[in-house]
């Protein structure tokens, strides 16, 4: 028992911590996609169509209106609450909307990456690949030192056959014939 420290010590976290207040949980793919397809919506021109017109109704209606049908009796005070609400809820969405779309592009650039890695490997070898080729065939006979052997081997016959028509042309003259080794 000496070792084990007492339960009663502030210094010593306890075990089990019931938990006081349950956190909500949410899908966070499905908020995310939500925040993603509102903050698509809030940068096209169809908004900012819908905005304008909801800011002219209510300009419209607050100025033009009978004193006692107006809803908004400050200049435009309630409208500014509005408009400020929606930035307030607008600005986080779209910021998550970018954190998700920064996590893509992370993942796409490291398979990128990944590939070009591997593309470059490949490369290396099928480099490595054709300086072995062209080693191989500096050591193999091509056509053209063939035909330049050939031609070398047909002078010297050519060469030959003159000297030995030429030997036969002397030893028919009546020369005579010296022996051969």
């Amino acid at each position: 028992m000496a070792d084990r420290p007492s339960r009663s010590r502030l210094d010593t976290p306890t075990e089990t911590r019931r938990q006081l207040v349950r956190r909500p949980s949410y899908d966070s793919d499905a908020f995310g996609s939500f925040a993603e397809q509102f903050a698509r919506y809030m940068g096209t021109a169809r908004f900012l169509m819908w905005m304008t017109g909801f800011v002219a109704i209510w300009f419209g209606w607050n100025l033009l209106a009978p004193e006692g049908l107006r809803w908004d009796d400050y200049p435009f005070i309630f409208l500014t609450l509005i408009l400020s609400l929606q930035a307030s809820y607008a600005a986080p969405l779209i910021l998550l909307a970018q954190n998700r779309q920064e996590q893509r592009d992370k993942v796409v650039a490291e398979q990128d990456r990944q590939a070009n890695a591997r593309a470059h490997a490949d490369m290396e070898f099928l480099a490595r690949e054709v300086a072995s080729l062209r080693m191989a065939v500096g050591e193999v006979a091509t056509r053209d030192f063939l035909r330049s052997e050939l031609r070398s081997l047909l002078s010297d016959l050519d060469e030959r056959a003159e000297l030995a028509e030429r030997a036969q042309g002397h030893v028919g003259k009546g020369e005579p014939e010296t022996p051969t080794a």
